[in-house]
């Protein structure tokens, strides 16, 4: 059902926690099946320094966030900013169709986190 990735991420989710003392906190939530998807960073010369997650939902929904949170730190705002749920999807070994959205959650959430950098 589910790839050897998602299920890893799921069991060993990387940065997951809050940053006392981020330079921006946000907040997603799918409002269909009610996932929510929280991340904190702290940025440093344009770059991502350091990112954690907070999650509440599906299988997928905390995975995803668990790969964003790893993938954008060390990265600059540039460099994320492109970020389509179809690169999320893929880096996880695909989603099953009906937990795509888990990806999107992931991506709003990014946007979010970008815009709040501005």
């Amino acid at each position: 059902m589910y790839s050897s990735r998602i299920l890893d991420h799921f069991h060993h989710p990387r940065r997951a926690g809050e940053i006392p003392k981020a330079d921006a906190v946000v907040e997603a939530q799918n409002p269909v099946c009610g996932d929510v998807l929280k991340m904190w960073v702290t940025v440093k010369n344009q770059t991502i320094v350091e990112a954690t997650f907070k999650a509440a939902g599906c299988v997928p929904a905390i995975a995803c966030g668990s790969w964003l949170a790893e993938w954008i730190q060390g990265k600059n705002k540039k460099e994320v900013s492109g970020l389509s749920p179809a690169q999320i999807e893929d880096a996880l070994g695909g989603l099953p169709p009906a937990s795509k959205h888990a990806a999107a959650l992931a991506c709003e959430t990014l946007k979010k986190l970008l815009e709040e950098l501005r």
